[in-house]
This record gives structure tokens, sequence and C-alpha cells, in this order.
């Protein structure tokens, strides 16, 4: 039987918006919507959070998840990686004399994502028998219309002229929204980079897929989850 771990990353050193991982959205702490949509998926054997902090790590207990040990300093910095995290997590399970065959990493900052979300992702995994799954929405706006300007804001070269036609003509763009990556364990240990062969995409809705990281996207957060 496979084992799967969930890690909510809650770092303290936010500085977009300050203590956002546990400022109250909706009457919870931010983290709370993570760690309640992983406990009530039914797919976890651990629901930890990753926090350089004792306030954050008793939260989150409350709130019913672990928190078996503190994250580094070096991991907590403004400079580390999700990937540093995660091999952190992993080598205090590992001390502990506990193994798993998955990790899903939740970031607290997409409080939309549910419990069906985690379940739909974990089945997609199962079925494409993948080493990996990442949830992504369409696009709000498609690259082809996007580029990089020159100090003097000359347009030559900004877009192809093939990128010119019609939006409807260009068929759909999808982006990263943050809110789940599903990873076997021992692929990531070898390899950590989930997007190649192997790797599937969970699809989300936009409504679901706020990634909160300033004072408007948690104000659009609310808003939605009211809705």
């Amino acid at each position: 039987m496979m084992k799967n771990l969930a890690i909510i990353p809650a770092r303290s050193g936010s500085k977009g918006l300050k203590d956002k991982n546990v400022k109250l959205l909706g009457g919870k702490p931010l983290m709370a919507w993570s760690i309640e949509a992983a406990l009530h998926s039914g797919r976890f054997d651990e629901v930890m959070v990753s926090t350089d902090s004792e306030r954050y790590a008793e939260i989150a207990r409350e709130c019913g998840a672990s928190v078996p040990f503190l994250r580094s300093a070096l991991t907590a910095s403004d400079t580390a990686s999700s990937n540093d995290a995660v091999s952190e997590v992993l080598e205090g399970y590992k001390k502990m004399g506990r193994d798993f065959d998955t990790f899903c990493l939740l970031q607290p900052t997409s409080p939309l994502r549910t419990a069906e979300d985690i379940r739909r992702a974990y089945s997609l995994y199962e079925e494409k028998g993948a080493l990996a799954v990442v949830s992504v929405c369409e696009a709000e706006h498609s690259p082809l219309w996007c580029g990089q300007l020159s100090p003097t804001l000359e347009l030559e070269g900004f877009i192809s002229r093939e990128s010119g036609r019609r939006r409807q003509d260009a068929g759909k763009f999808y982006r990263l929204n943050g809110a789940l990556y599903i990873v076997n364990i021992e692929k990531f240990k070898k390899d950590p980079f989930p997007y190649q062969r192997g790797g599937y995409a969970y699809v989300m809705e936009q409504e679901r897929s706020v990634d909160i990281d300033t004072e408007l996207d948690f104000q659009l957060a609310g808003l939605l989850m009211m809705k």
C-alpha cells in the first residue's frame, strides 16, 4: 500500500504580506485551509507543516497537522528552494524511521484547492503510473502576446508576426498555479525536476487557483470563498 506524506510549507519570513500563512481568512489561519483539505482528502498517512516558527507550529497542531521538527534557518531563508525544504523534511522523517512513497507539496497560499482536488490528482497519479502530478490552470493571457521591452521601448521583436493572429485561433495555454505537487520520492531523490516524461498536469479551474502573495490576492481569495 502506497504511503503518502502531505507537506505544507509555512515559513514565518514572508515579506510581501507579513505573517500571511497565519493571517485570518474566512475566520481561519490561512494554513488551516490546506491542512483541512489534506486531512479530509483521506489520502495521507501524515499531514505535516514545515515551519521555522514555534508559534506557527502550535497553530498548525491546533488545526490537526503534525510538526515533528522545525525547519532549519538555512531552508527557511529567502534563497532556499521548495526542494531544499522537502529534502530536509524527508531526511527528518528518515531519521525517525519513517519512509513514504510520495509527498504532496501543498502551499498554504492556495486556500481554494479542495480535498476533492487532492483526491483527483492522486487518482491521476495512479491511473498514469506517474512519477509526478503538478496542478495547472488555464492561463489568463496568452504568452504569444507577451514579450520583453528594450530600454528604448521600441516594439521591434516584441511579438512575432505569427503571434498577431486572433486570440481565439491561438489555442489554450496553461500555467502552474502552485496548488499541489505530487512526486514519487525515489524519483525526487534522483532528479527533482517534474516537468519531463512521466510527469502529468492536473487541471484546475481558475477560480480555485488563486495564489496569495499580496493583500489584493488575499482579498480576492476571500471574495471567491464567500461566493
